[in-house]
């Protein structure tokens, strides 16, 4: 997988110290810097995270003719950067914080520059792309016109995220989303959408971009999600964590969106993964703790050891302490890597999963006499051994429903090859407010060609 990374880069500066004084000369504090650090900023962060993650990596850029750039470069490793002339210094942006906390930051070289050509090595670079990340920081180079062509011909073929700036481009029509916070989308969206909430705000842009979904984040109040598909905008929650500097969100949020997407996400799984990953990048210290991951949330359920053997119990403390449940369900007879895959996936979707599964006399009228070959005590202990599974839920009927309706999860998730809107637990599932999506199918691994393999073997 390739992901090409588009946009303006910068060079960022972190100042760290302690303030335990003020100066003698005005009442301001004085910082005793202890640390000093540089690191490429911009669509820089976002290449830099994403190499970070372990992926390939191009970034298309205009560079300048100064020491700004070259440090950049040298902060760059891993990426491979294509960049054409910027003809226009390079933004330093030095904050300084004092005990951990954001204190001032100094701007240099911001002023907008003339529009950057893109050369024919820029243009060629997005051939390679598995994916696409715009970063736009409002330096111009999303307002060239050959490089908005690429972009365009491209859009539809291979996941487009474009995360915009208020003095930046238009996002070029038929992008998958775009990932405004709430004031950029409320500046977006112009003066008489100041007091609209997100969802319409959402609804305007999606319109006016002509995107297939627009995400607006709203820091601690999460996000929500227009798509063109003309459903309800759809909210996603975060859990509550201690942010002191909210830097670097939006590029965590548009970086993990472009992979999931790229390895076959739907965009609504996509998002909530994306959001979550951003809190965990905020939780982690943001910029300042840079080397975190993305990965599990401090939430209500931390570790295995606390763990509820009543599944619907575990759900309710979840949900008091303003978790996520998420819920899948089948047979799981005879687990397999495909299983894994996907629980792992719906896993990353919330704070807790159960599964709901099907008894042994509901396997048998489904699948018929010969099922299931493991008996539904020794498959949720198999279930529950792994990772990623938090609690089992057994059910007697055929279907899922009246299990689901005493769970009531905030997501139910499938695998690829349903279609959500015709599933005929969707209705129930969203009559609560929960919400059914989609994960990685994986058609060469199931339960009934491990039968048929062992039968033959015997």
């Amino acid at each position: 997988m390739s992901i090409v990374v588009v946009g303006d880069v910068l060079l960022d500066v972190d100042l760290d110290g302690q303030a335990t004084r003020l100066s003698p000369d005005a009442p301001v504090p004085v910082v005793d810097v202890s640390n000093a650090r540089r690191r490429a900023g911009g669509a820089g962060l976002v290449a830099r995270m994403l190499a970070g993650d372990g992926h390939s990596v191009v970034l298309v850029t205009v560079l300048g003719a100064d020491e700004a750039s070259t440090r950049v470069e040298e902060e760059l490793a891993g990426v491979t950067v294509v960049a054409g002339p910027s003809g226009a210094p390079t933004p330093v942006k030095t904050r300084v914080r004092a005990g951990g906390h954001p204190l001032v930051r100094f701007d240099e070289g911001c002023e907008r520059p003339a529009v950057p050509e893109a050369t024919a090595a820029m243009l060629q670079a997005l051939d390679v792309a598995s994916a696409v990340v715009v970063a736009d920081y409002g330096r111009g180079l999303t307002a060239n016109a050959e490089l908005r062509a690429a972009l365009s011909r491209l859009a539809g073929r291979v996941p487009i995220v474009w995360d915009p700036h208020p003095a930046g481009s238009t996002p070029v029509p038929g992008v998958d989303v775009v990932t405004p916070n709430l004031a950029e989308a409320r500046a977006a969206a112009g003066p008489g959408s100041l007091s609209d909430a997100a969802g319409l705000l959402a609804e305007k842009l999606l319109r006016r971009w002509q995107s297939k979904a627009v995400l607006v984040t709203q820091g601690e109040q999460g996000a929500v999600l227009a798509q063109d598909s003309g459903r309800m905008p759809f909210p996603i929650s975060v859990p509550k964590t201690h942010v002191t500097d909210p830097c670097g969100a939006g590029d965590r949020l548009a970086a993990s969106l472009a992979v999931h997407l790229a390895a076959g996400q739907d965009l609504e799984g996509a998002a909530v993964l994306a959001v979550r990953e951003a809190a965990v990048f905020l939780a982690g210290g943001g910029v300042a703790g840079l080397g975190g991951r993305p990965g599990s949330f401090p939430h209500a359920v931390p570790g295995r050891e606390r763990r509820d053997p009543d599944a619907l119990a575990l759900a309710r403390r979840v949900r008091r302490a303003g978790g996520t449940v998420v819920a899948t369900g089948g047979c799981f007879d005879l687990l397999h890597a495909g299983h894994a895959r996907s629980l792992a996936a719906a896993r990353r979707l919330g704070d807790c999963l159960i599964v709901c599964l099907n008894s042994d006399a509901s396997v048998r009228r489904i699948k018929g006499a010969s099922r299931p070959i493991i008996n539904e005590q020794d498959r949720s202990e198999l279930l529950l051994a792994l990772q990623c599974v938090d609690g089992v839920l057994v059910f007697e009927e055929d279907t899922p429903e009246a299990c689901l309706d005493a769970l009531r999860p905030d997501i139910w998730v499938k695998g690829g090859a349903y279609d959500v809107r015709n599933l005929p637990e969707t209705p129930l599932v969203e009559s609560w407010g929960g919400r059914c999506l989609t994960v990685p199918h994986h058609p060469a691994r199931s339960t009934t060609h491990l039968a048929d393999a062992l039968a033959r073997v015997g």
